[in-house]
């Protein structure tokens, strides 16, 4: 049977792992073993951190038009999102809170087509 020496490819993966972990301290960016847990980690992290940055932006999202619906008619958000719906008005919650913060006229409009 043939002896079977991986160099080459050993190489590449091992440089491939440690340019992956360029950035972590000490020895988590040094030493391949190390490096190697702490990449299979971080990608762990990521991939879950993928998720709940939607989960964190729709909740921006909701407590700006909830304090933009509270100062200017004193209404939760809740029940401002439920004018919205029976308005037929579609305006998903990410335009809202743009709209919240960087137009307030226009706001105003949409809480004027509600209630009319």
């Amino acid at each position: 049977m043939v002896r079977i020496k991986r160099g080459n490819v050993a190489r590449k993966h091992r440089a491939k792992i440690l340019h992956l972990a360029k950035g972590f301290r000490g020895s988590h960016s040094r030493l391949f073993r190390i490096a190697n847990g702490q990449v299979i980690k971080a990608l762990r992290y990521s991939y879950v951190g993928r998720k709940q940055r939607k989960h964190q932006f729709r909740k921006l999202w909701i407590t700006r038009i909830n304090a933009v619906s509270r100062k200017l008619w004193s209404i939760n958000y809740s029940t401002f999102i439920s004018k919205l719906r029976h308005a037929k008005i579609k305006l998903n919650r990410k335009i809202l809170a743009q709209i919240a913060i960087m137009d307030p006229l226009t706001f105003q409009n949409i809480k004027n087509e509600i209630f009319n």
